[in-house]
């Protein structure tokens, strides 16, 4: 009886499951699709081509794939040469440097553009620094500086990829080819770069998916130059007047193909170019001795990265943030911490955005935890295809561009036909980052599930206790730890999403996020960089703090 009332209920929570992620995922993107191939209430499957075509798009739609494709080369020709130098040589025994290599990664990317503008413009932290270089400092508002920018940015994620890869490879395979009078350089281009070319494809394709999904960069430093990409002219149809959906949804549809086509390219080359480097017998990886000249490049190396991806924006971030007066520049004289007193004043505008964010950010948090950890107790293996199906939704998300998506929401909850009156209100944000951030816990909860063995729950079920008992006492102590981490998470990049609060806030409210942008934007640069610094200092206690209880928690 007990087993025939817990199949039901697995049934009923799989078909509720996926109705869930069919109405907060799925439908959203079918609406875009469906309003870009219906303009004037007939099909026509060339529409959004049309659009782009009589409109003059082409070229914003070609300024992505090439901005995707320049900054596949320049994360390659950063993180390759890191790989190589942490997993092959002694540094890798530094493990900080891990840590400290992620900080550009975790960075939101428009804070970090903002603090390359104020570095590099005229009269910048670099002209003040070194004056000579006002004769090249205009060159870096460019193409090439953004993809300078963007390539900084993400370039941590291509060189975790790469560094676990070059782990893998074992030793007697490069010891192999020496014996057989292999050099360096030949081991490198016939035994290394073939064995790394699935993970490299895997990495590069998803970095060209980030990029040309990314926001932040292109509605700070791609405005300054004039070089306009999809995801800024998405956002200027939408939220600047005249409102336009239609070529808002023939731009989104034709990004949200070209993702998930680069998605579907990845997996194929993946499965077709997959080596299998560990087997039974423990392999050991080769490591390069650094003599004095070598060990100071590799060091140089590696410190002029982190000066550039961490040194230079936070630099400028921080000292714009305790400046009196922007025209005096870098003076002891000119410091100050009034910008933060009136920040975080009570009831002043700066407060209220930051209390927004916490309370978005916590409220978004709590329901992913508790969405995500239903869809992935659902979930479990994946070996049916409703938990197949309800995998592939709650992945959904995070392959998907976060604009489209925010499209999709609009779309949806603010038809005529929608009886929830839910658009232009404080739900829909919430709504918007759950759906934004769901992935997560979801990946979290499903990865602490898995590893557990079903005679657990039968030994508990066996001494008589009921299915609630089970789930109290046996199984949601074994998740917390992936819930803690999945609440944390969402929590962290909640409070700094843009893009969604930039086109689905309320007109009156404003996050921490936004007040940022507007204050950049309106040239009150101290105060939003102040709310920047808070920002990233309250998100980076609060992960502090909550690793921590959670090793005192493993300890106990």
């Amino acid at each position: 009886m007990q087993v025939r009332s817990w199949i039901s209920i697995r049934t009923v929570g799989m078909t509720l499951a996926l109705f869930l992620l069919a109405v907060l995922v799925v439908v959203p993107l079918f609406f875009i699709f469906l309003t870009s191939v219906y303009p004037e209430q007939t099909l026509d499957l060339s529409a959004p081509l049309r659009t782009i075509l009589e409109n003059k798009l082409g070229e914003v739609f070609w300024n992505s794939i090439w901005l995707g494709l320049c900054v596949v080369l320049g994360t390659t020709a950063l993180a390759l040469p890191l790989a190589w130098i942490l997993a092959k040589t002694s540094l890798g025994r530094h493990a900080w440097l891990d840590i400290v290599l992620l900080i550009p990664f975790m960075t939101p990317p428009y804070i970090g553009s903002m603090g390359w503008i104020l570095f590099m413009q005229k009269n910048g932290y670099m002209e003040q620094l070194l004056p000579m270089a006002e004769a090249w400092t205009p060159k870096f508002f460019s193409v090439f500086g953004m993809v300078a920018i963007m390539s900084l940015h993400l370039f941590p994620f291509l060189y975790l990829i790469l560094r676990n890869a070059l782990l893998q490879i074992g030793g007697s395979k490069e010891d192999a080819a020496a014996v057989h009078g292999g050099r360096f350089f030949y081991s490198f281009r016939r035994i290394v770069l073939p064995l790394l070319l699935s993970s490299y494809a895997m990495g590069a394709l998803l970095i060209f998916v980030k990029t040309i999904a990314e926001f932040g960069t292109p509605a700070t430093f791609g405005r300054k130059i004039g070089f306009y990409v999809l995801t800024s002219e998405i956002h200027k149809y939408i939220s600047s007047w005249p409102i336009d959906f239609g070529k808002a949804t023939a731009l989104a549809s034709v990004l949200l193909s070209t993702c998930l086509l680069l998605w579907y390219a990845q997996t194929v080359v993946t499965r077709r170019y997959t080596y299998r480097l560990v087997g039974g017998k423990g392999t050991r990886s080769k490591i390069y001795p650094l003599s004095g000249l070598t060990r100071l490049l590799a060091w140089g190396y590696v410190i002029v990265l982190l000066l550039l991806s961490v040194g230079v924006p936070y630099f400028s971030i921080i000292s714009a943030s305790l400046m009196k007066l922007r025209g005096v520049g870098l003076a002891w004289s000119n410091l100050t911490l009034n910008h933060y007193v009136e920040l975080l004043t009570w009831g002043s505008k700066s407060m209220t955005a930051l209390l927004n964010s916490l309370g978005l950010s916590l409220a978004a948090a709590t329901i992913s935890v508790l969405l995500g950890t239903w869809f992935a107790l659902t979930i479990k293996q994946s070996r049916t295809w409703p938990q197949r199906m309800t995998d592939l939704f709650s992945l959904l998300p995070n392959t998907v561009p976060g604009i489209v998506l925010v499209v999709g929401l609009i779309l949806l909850w603010n038809a005529p036909w929608m009886p929830v009156p839910l658009y232009n209100t404080y739900g829909m944000v919430v709504l918007t980052y759950v759906v934004f951030f769901l992935p997560y816990t979801v990946q979290y909860v499903k990865a602490n599930f898995s590893q557990l063995d079903e005679a657990l729950f039968q030994a508990g079920q066996v001494f008589g206790g009921r299915l609630a008992y089970v789930f109290r006492r046996i199984l949601l102590p074994l998740i917390v730890p992936g819930m803690l981490a999945g609440w944390m998470m969402t929590f962290t990049i909640s409070v700094r999403e843009l893009v969604a609060s930039l086109m689905i806030l309320p007109p009156s409210m404003e996050t921490s996020a936004t007040y940022i942008f507007a204050q950049f934007e309106q040239g009150k640069v101290s105060l939003g960089m102040a709310m920047a610094v808070v920002s990233v200092g309250l998100t980076t206690l609060m992960l502090l703090g909550i690793d921590r209880l959670s090793s005192k928690q493993k300890v106990d």
